[in-house]
């Protein structure tokens, strides 16, 4: 292709559908994404193809894949258009009750059900024309840049640590319980520190690459070991693997609580001294003014107000 480039101008429009187009991968998803008929965003892409020069998307055996000039305009885009919005934002035309406006955030799977539903239920009823898209968070996720370049709204994480390059605020405590099938030994018999590092567990996969967990570094610093016999890739899974074996869960109270609720499961006060593990709110600078973005954080603040620990 020429690399002649085209009198044409680059508009936010062409901006937008540049970033969806290289991060979706597809022209279908892309025209689903905004809403708009495939022959538009493949036209779009046309002409974005004739201004950059490049292919941008070209076909391998898996779909379509970004080219390497593509994928260095990718952050330069997303940064443009960062800048137009915070240029052309009006403070006071966000309005929850007739916003259509569509919040990211990223949270793992192991975030209290109940917390989840009760930021649903406030947005149906403070916002219902709003569109609510929860990223799933894994140890290779990079929320940090996803957060700087505008792929996230807000993340919802329990480092130990919480990164101090960002705005964060505490969302929730919640205390860390130890979750098997009904039919147990230890159901019945108790539970101490011994039985806790005799007994077969089963664990997620870490949840960050950089991070130890909570649980990880309070065994670690008291030179505690489990039998990590099981490990999963879901929170979710674990709970549906404990009604019928002899495997221990140690997760938060609300979660186990969740799931003791539809399972033969039973909660048992964990025997070793776990801290309460704290959520937080994380969010970039380039939204720390936004009315939209302040609006969802307090929704987001007032639901983890409402999950007590321990109850």
């Amino acid at each position: 292709m020429s690399t002649r480039r085209s009198d044409d101008q680059l508009d936010t429009y062409l901006l937008r559908i540049f970033c969806l187009l290289i991060t979706e991968r597809s022209v279908s998803r892309t025209a689903l994404r905004l809403n708009q008929s495939q022959p538009a965003v493949s036209l779009a892409l046309k002409r974005l193809r004739t201004i950059l020069g490049d292919p941008l998307l070209v076909r391998e055996k898996s779909g379509m894949v970004p080219t390497e000039r593509a994928l260095a305009l990718l952050s330069h885009a997303k940064g443009a258009l960062a800048e137009i919005d915070r240029m052309t934002f009006a403070p006071e035309s966000f309005d929850p009750l007739t916003s259509r406006y569509e919040f990211r955030v990223g949270a793992p799977d192991y975030l209290a059900p109940m917390f989840i539903s009760s930021v649903v239920e406030r947005i149906r009823k403070e916002a219902p024309n709003l569109r609510l898209s929860l990223q799933s968070l894994g140890p290779n996720f990079d929320f940090e840049r996803s957060l700087a370049e505008g792929d996230l709204d807000v993340v919802i994480g329990n480092w130990p640590e919480p990164p101090h390059r960002m705005h964060l605020s505490m969302l929730l405590e919640d205390e860390i319980v130890c979750l098997v099938g009904a039919n147990h030994p230890l159901a019945r018999k108790g539970f101490t520190a011994d039985d806790y590092q005799r007994a077969v567990h089963v664990v997620p996969m870490p949840y960050s690459i950089s991070q130890r967990g909570v649980i990880d570094t309070v065994l670690a610093t008291h030179r505690l070991n489990r039998d990590e016999r099981v490990v999963v890739q879901s929170f979710t899974m674990a709970p549906y693997l404990l009604q019928h074996s002899d495997l221990v869960f140690t997760t938060t109270r609300h979660f186990a609580q969740f799931y003791a609720n539809l399972l033969p499961l039973v909660i048992l006060p964990s025997p070793i001294p776990f801290p309460a593990m704290r959520f937080y709110q994380l969010w970039h600078e380039r939204n720390h003014l936004s009315p939209a973005h302040r609006w969802i954080r307090r929704l987001l603040a007032d639901c983890g107000k409402q999950i007590k620990p321990g109850s």
